[in-house]
């Protein structure tokens, strides 16, 4: 995107000259011109219209998120600056009631705006062979009373909040996530959620820690001819297995032609590391901590974060080819 497409005013492509934001570079490489086909967006039956378009809300929203600017009235301060209105598209800075409409319609629809964007990674080819899947704390403000005390086995503490349950792949690219009440996920959210991931693209790993030790989740990775790889839980019987991994079973019950090595199984299960690289990646984009009231609020502030982990993730593929330009960090 160049400063001409903002306005055909030769002020303001001088000002770019001078000035280039890490913005623009967000959104060089992608449209969101697919918001509008979205009935929610749609103008309102009283023919009230739209002060602003949803693209360039939503490129607001995700400079703001970029920067760590999360909330209503700090959003639309933040849009209020010269060099953002202008960078994300808008003619002229939107107002905080636009702001805020444009968020509680995206509440609605921010699932498919992650979904499009997982498509736009596929189609860039940055998913790989090998799927993990691990569930993350989503920390909460005390006033939020949705929210609920959580525990976090990984640490051994409380905390107070929600969940999510994310599936990566690749250089940290989420593909499929739910939203859930703690960080302990049912085992019909890993089920979902694995349905979501194998919908994308079909890899021929998915890994997972031993709290995805279960029959169905197994069975029905490897009926889809995926191989799961989670540590077999001794806990879950009273008659363990003399096996490290719960697929080394299900295959010498249901195939007499498979075999798996033992190192194998070891060396993909190490890659297990990569979902935690995403989930830190995407707290750095906003799922860390929510700064919204409210479960709805709180779910679209995950998808958010989500929905510019990926656009950082296209953004550095499309631009590292070429050596004079920036990569983005997070």
């Amino acid at each position: 995107m160049s400063s001409a497409t903002l306005q055909d005013d030769p002020s303001v492509d001088s000002f770019f000259n001078v000035v280039e934001t890490e913005t623009l570079a967000l959104f060089e490489h992608l449209s969101f011109e697919f918001l509008e086909e979205f009935d929610v967006f749609a103008p309102a039956e009283t023919g009230r219209t739209r002060d602003h378009e949803p693209p360039e809300l939503m490129r607001g929203f995700l400079h703001c998120y970029y920067h760590d600017i999360y909330g209503i009235r700090p959003v639309e301060r933040e849009l209020r600056n010269t060099v953002v209105w202008l960078s994300c598209g808008f003619d002229r800075p939107p107002s905080r009631d636009a702001v805020d409409r444009f968020l509680t319609d995206l509440e609605h629809v921010v699932d498919e705006v992650f979904d499009h964007l997982v498509e736009q990674a596929a189609r860039r080819g940055l998913l790989d062979l090998t799927y993990c899947i691990d569930s993350t704390d989503v920390r909460a403000m005390p006033a939020d009373q949705d929210a609920s005390k959580c525990y976090d086995p990984t640490d051994d503490e409380y905390y107070y909040g929600y969940g999510c349950t994310i599936v990566s792949t690749g250089q940290k690219i989420p593909i499929a996530a739910e939203f859930t009440e703690s960080k302990q996920a049912p085992e019909e959210t890993a089920m979902r959620v694995t349905r979501d991931a194998l919908a994308v693209a079909t890899p021929i790993w998915m890994v997972g820690d031993s709290a995805y030790d279960t029959l169905d989740w197994h069975d029905h990775l490897l009926a889809a001819g995926v191989v799961p790889v989670a540590p077999y839980n001794a806990r879950n019987t009273d008659d363990p297995k003399d096996i490290e991994y719960r697929v080394e079973d299900r295959i010498e019950q249901h195939s007499e032609d498979v075999q798996l090595k033992q190192s194998t199984l070891d060396e993909t299960y190490n890659r297990r590391t990569g979902v935690e690289r995403t989930n830190e990646s995407v707290k750095d984009c906003g799922l860390g901590r929510t700064h919204a009231r409210g479960r709805v609020h709180a779910r679209a502030q995950v998808f958010l974060a989500l929905c510019l982990r990926l656009v950082v993730a296209i953004t550095n593929y499309e631009r590292g080819d070429n050596p004079g330009s920036t990569i983005i960090t997070v």
